[in-house]
C-alpha cells in the first residue's frame, strides 16, 4: 500500500513532460510497475490526481457504482472519469501530461506534487501558493478535525 507524504517542487517541459522525483519514481515501481492515471480532482480544485493504477482500479470502482440519474453524482464521473488517462512513467521517470489535463489545471512550468496518502496532487506552483493562502484563511472546521490531537 502506498503513502506518498510531502510536496514536491518540479518542472515540466515545454512539451508538457514531468520528472516524477525519484524517491517517488521507485515507490511508483514497485506498486505499479510505473502506471499511473492522471486525471482531474474531484473536489474542484483546479488540480489534478495522480494514482497508481491498483489504487485507480477501487476509485473508478467506486464511482462507477454510484447512482448516475442523480446531477451530482453525473458531474463527478464527467469529470473524474472523463479526464481519465493511463500513463506510463518512461525509463528516465516521466510521463507526458496531456494538454487536456494541463488546460484544466492551468499547469505551467513549475510545479508542486503534493502527497495524499494514497495518491498525489499536481498542481501548478502558483494555484498551490495561492490555495495554501486562501485556506488559511478558513475558519471553518469540521467537528471529525477538532478531535485531531496533531
Amino acid at each position: 500500500m502506498s503513502n506518498f507524504l510531502g510536496s514536491h517542487a518540479i518542472n515540466m517541459d515545454a512539451k508538457g513532460r514531468m520528472a516524477i522525483p525519484a524517491k517517488l519514481r521507485e515507490e511508483l515501481a514497485q506498486l505499479c510497475d510505473g502506471r499511473i492515471v492522471l486525471t482531474a480532482s474531484a473536489t474542484g480544485d483546479r488540480c489534478l490526481m495522480v494514482y497508481p493504477e491498483p489504487e485507480w482500479a477501487a476509485v473508478e470502482e467506486q464511482i462507477n457504482a454510484l447512482p448516475s440519474m442523480k446531477k451530482a453524482v453525473r458531474r463527478l464521473q464527467r469529470t473524474v472519469l472523463g479526464y481519465a488517462t493511463r500513463l506510463q512513467l518512461d525509463s528516465a521517470g516521466r510521463v507526458l501530461v496531456p494538454p487536456t489535463l494541463r488546460d484544466y489545471a492551468k499547469l505551467d512550468k513549475k510545479l508542486m506534487l503534493v502527497g495524499q496518502g494514497k495518491k498525489l496532487e499536481l498542481w501548478s506552483e502558483e494555484h498551490w501558493f495561492d490555495w495554501l493562502d486562501e485556506a488559511a484563511d478558513d475558519d471553518e472546521m469540521p467537528p471529525e478535525m477538532e478531535a485531531l490531537d496533531l
